[in-house]
């Protein structure tokens, strides 16, 4: 090989050395998303790049991109439903001791301003460094302020709001900013459903009996009105016949085929019907 060959040869490859080392320093942060800056020889820079074309100082500085958007981190009894595999529900102790499951998310954001201080601070792998540990915490320590009961009973949103709460200052304190939990199911021991699921039942059974009795009162008192009605229909029914005596004949008439015309009233006379219709009158 000749030597202008060889020259040719380490031309090319310093061309393409420096293409290379060129595109490396262009940096494409996309949408949604922020970069922090590392310098070789300063460290962290305090400063972050935004959505764009950024270009930087070859082989001195070096971007770390973050997802500043809402994210969502998920702790789940459910096989593939949360961010780890298999059951990762996060299992915490009551006020009275009681073992209590819960299934929990929560929505999140890196603070796009100060991505350059979580990257100094914490680094990309700050889900299990900061948030996983934060959530676990907060949430143990917000379900042991609880009887399983009380758990079981009071409003979700209140208990969820506890936790947001204890749950903001943790997080801030490394540059982000929660927007939400959410308690997406509470799991309890065998015994404390078994217990729980008797009383609805017993409850069920109350609210039937509840029901038999208002409509065996109702019947009663449909049963006294009637009486009563019956009653009043008697005395007055008795009141006509002590003014009319003759009102029994009329009745039985009445009762009578109307080709009827004559009837014996009694042993000694014959009525005739329109007598005793006039005279009833």
């Amino acid at each position: 090989m000749s030597s202008v060959d060889r020259l040719s040869i380490v031309a090319v490859i310093s061309l393409l050395t420096a293409g290379a080392v060129a595109l490396s320093a262009i940096v494409v942060v996309p949408a949604g998303q922020r970069a922090a800056v590392f310098n070789c020889i300063n460290g962290v820079e305090k400063r972050n790049l935004a959505e764009g074309l950024h270009a930087l100082i070859p082989l001195l500085e070096s971007a770390v991109k973050y997802d500043v958007r809402t994210q969502t981190y998920t702790m789940s009894a459910i096989d593939d439903e949360g961010d780890k595999r298999g059951d990762d529900a996060l299992t915490a102790l009551s006020a009275d001791g009681q073992t209590v499951k819960l299934d929990v998310s929560i929505r999140y954001q890196l603070i796009p301003e100060e991505v350059w201080q979580l990257h100094d601070q914490v680094g990309p792998n700050y889900v299990e460094k900061i948030i996983r540990p934060e959530v676990q915490t907060v949430i143990r320590n917000v379900v042991s302020s609880y009887t399983v009961t009380r758990l079981y009973s009071s409003s979700r949103e209140s208990i969820q709001a506890q936790m947001k709460e204890q749950m903001e200052h943790g997080l801030n304190k490394y540059h982000i900013c929660l927007n939400e939990v959410l308690i997406r199911n509470i799991g309890f021991s065998d015994a404390f459903a078994n217990a729980i699921e008797q009383k609805q039942v017993a409850l069920q059974e109350a609210e039937r009996m509840k029901y038999v009795l208002q409509k065996e009162e109702a019947e009663k008192q449909r049963k006294i009105i009637a009486a009563t009605g019956d009653a009043g229909s008697i005395r007055l029914r008795a009141l006509a016949l002590r003014e009319n005596p003759q009102l029994v004949q009329y009745e039985y008439v009445q009762k009578l085929a109307p080709n009827v015309k004559v009837v014996i009233a009694d042993h000694k006379m014959l009525v005739n019907l329109g007598d005793v219709l006039s005279s009833s009158k």
